[in-house]
């Protein structure tokens, strides 16, 4: 009868199982890490990319503030003509001159509506979490907060010109209107004097509401030249915090 020799297979060590443990948990740790590098890389790209963005955002913001505080210093130099002629005791001799300014008085070339794709696109989809710097991220919010009130404050500046419209209605001549805008509704001088109705309460309260109109340009443009101000230093920050040119 054969007899059966029983292998015994050696019983592992403690510090076998504890390598086997420890090489197993550095595979899924360095698997983990890898992924949450590769996760923050993606993320500080698009934090760049949205800051870029924003930069060339502002800039164009930036052009147009300017563009619109040398409408205003006009529209200043307008009305005080405006004021000043259309309440003389011979104004009819002086109305291509009265025409011209009124064209200014709600001419609509200080409207500040802000290149703000970039931050919309920040706030709605929750993409304001990718900027980790608290003081850009404040910075931000602030200039968008104050350009959103510049808007409002233009939609307050309409309100106050369509008054001025119904007043104006009593004293211009609107044949005569149509003719100081060309197709581009750019303003033309006239080179003859056109008729204005001799309605002196009109005129009273035409001159308070141009009084008015020059009080809210000149609040709006010192506003318009706080957000450029603003603009410049968020701009300066962003390429300092990000290193860009």
């Amino acid at each position: 009868m054969e007899v059966h020799a029983h292998t015994h297979t050696a019983r592992k060590k403690w510090t076998h199982y504890f390598w086997e443990f420890l090489m197993l948990f550095l595979a899924v740790f360095c698997g983990f890490l890898a992924e949450n590098i590769r996760e923050h890389s993606v993320e500080h790209r698009r934090e760049k990319q949205f800051i870029q963005s924003l930069i060339r955002d502002v800039e164009m913001d930036i052009t147009r503030l300017h563009a619109i505080i040398d409408n205003r210093d006009e529209r200043i130099v307008n009305l005080d003509s405006l004021i000043v002629l259309v309440n003389r005791t011979d104004a009819a001799a002086y109305s291509r001159y009265i025409y011209h300014h009124n064209s200014y008085a709600t001419r609509m070339t200080f409207r500040f509506y802000s290149n703000d794709g970039t931050m919309q696109q920040l706030k709605n989809a929750g993409n304001l979490r990718l900027i980790r710097k608290q003081q850009v991220s404040d910075s931000i919010m602030s200039y968008d907060l104050a350009s959103r009130l510049m808007v409002q404050s233009g939609n307050w500046e309409e309100e106050m010109m369509e008054t001025y419209r119904v007043l104006a209605a009593e004293i211009f001549n609107g044949i005569e209107l149509e003719k100081t805008r060309d197709e581009d509704n750019n303003v033309i001088r006239l080179d003859y004097d056109p008729p204005l109705k001799d309605n002196k309460e009109a005129i009273f309260k035409l001159t308070y509401r141009v009084h008015m109109l020059k009080n809210f340009n000149r609040s709006n443009r010192k506003a318009n030249r706080d957000l450029l101000q603003k603009a410049v230093n968020l701009i300066t920050l962003l390429k300092k915090e990000y290193h860009l040119k």
